[in-house]
């Protein structure tokens, strides 16, 4: 995979493609600013290595370009971004150094991008940032600020299980239902603790057994390996770990009835739509359902700081906002990703006709 970065940014219709190298601290970061009609762009700093440069880039590329969908659809006032520091994400030595680097970095942007946690970095992270930044969010409750995301995100997603369930089996009642959750790190692990104590039946796994072990030990959950919980027949498959898990390889050996996960980027690609509905299986979009991290982020920027009463508010809001998506699914006879980025889009667009008339 090759990528022209000017054609893919207009194809995708990203503002801002910024890449980092500072070698003395052993960063290599890129950043991605996909829409900032809203307001800035938001939106977490993942840390991971990369087969290729080509792969971070599409990594930045498709995860901002869901930010904006992700902020516009939560109701926030916020574009989307994302960044990538193409680093392994369990350096120790020189990790403090590195993020100072990274926090620098973001001050040149001016407040287009704001940062926060994201896959391989963490709160710990996010405060040596604001050492030098104002740019960096999700830092300590201590603090002030919002603190870890993840329990948030893991709301959301139960929220919206309930209300998938509601509309594919007519009852919000998840006692005795079937979940199987690929993940159990930072949110999947808070989401098997709600599903278990809603009294449904989980199936899990991970690649690291640190996490796995403590989903085992600490929740009644049948573990099975990576590989097979696309095998396991359950009533929903949670994908919570790395995107593009739906894919024609996976769907054909899926027995769920919904799909509704933390991940980002599940589907593979537009392809998938069809296979989808021809198995009868409902689609969440993810960027829909997991907007309970950025939300919280998002409210250490409301005037007074942040405030849980608006957080729990605007995340319960992820219900109703399921079931609209749903609604013009099926009014507009079109799959909900698509419907759920259409609904996305025209928020944004009337901002900018309001900017323009104003």
């Amino acid at each position: 995979m090759e990528i022209e970065v000017f054609s893919e940014c207009m194809k995708r219709g990203h503002e801002q493609v910024v890449f980092f190298n500072y070698p003395q601290v052993g960063l290599k970061a890129i950043v991605g600013i996909h829409n900032t009609v809203l307001g800035p762009a938001l939106g977490g700093c993942r840390m991971r290595i990369y087969e290729s440069e080509d792969q971070a880039l599409d990594d930045v590329l498709r995860l901002s370009e869901g930010m904006t969908y992700k902020s516009s659809m939560a109701g926030l006032d916020l574009g989307g971004g994302k960044s990538c520091i193409m680093v392994d994400p369990h350096l120790e030595e020189g990790r403090r150094e590195l993020f100072l680097k990274f926090g620098e970095c973001l001050n040149h942007l001016n407040g287009r991008y704001i940062t926060a946690e994201d896959m391989g970095t963490s709160v710990s992270d996010i405060m040596v940032m604001r050492e030098v930044t104002k740019y960096a969010a999700g830092y300590s409750s201590e603090e002030g600020g919002s603190g870890d995301p993840s329990p948030w995100t893991a709301r959301g997603v139960f929220n919206s299980i309930v209300a998938a369930c509601e509309r594919k089996y007519n009852s919000k009642d998840l006692k005795g239902r079937h979940i199987s959750v690929q993940g159990t790190g930072h949110v999947g692990i808070h989401l098997v603790k709600m599903l278990k104590e809603a009294g449904a039946t989980v199936t899990v796994c991970d690649n690291d057994k640190e996490a796995l072990n403590n989903a085992r030990n600490n929740y009644e959950v049948e573990v099975v390996e990576p590989e097979a919980i696309y095998d396991v027949d359950c009533d929903v498959y949670a994908p919570c770990a790395i995107g593009q898990t739906v894919n024609p390889d996976t769907i054909k050996r899926l027995k769920c009835d919904i799909i509704a996960g933390a991940a980002n980027n599940q589907l593979s690609d537009e392809s998938v739509y069809s296979m989808l509905e021809a198995k009868g299986i409902l689609y969440c979009p993810d960027f829909v359902i997991n907007a309970g991290g950025v939300i919280s982020v998002a409210g250490e920027y409301n005037e007074g700081g942040w405030n849980e009463e608006w957080v729990t508010e605007k995340v319960k809001n992820i219900y109703h906002t399921i079931h609209r998506v749903l609604d013009e699914s099926e009014k507009r006879g079109r799959f909900p990703e698509v419907v759920a980025v259409e609904l996305a889009k025209e928020r944004i667009r009337e901002a900018e006709e309001k900017k323009k008339a104003g």
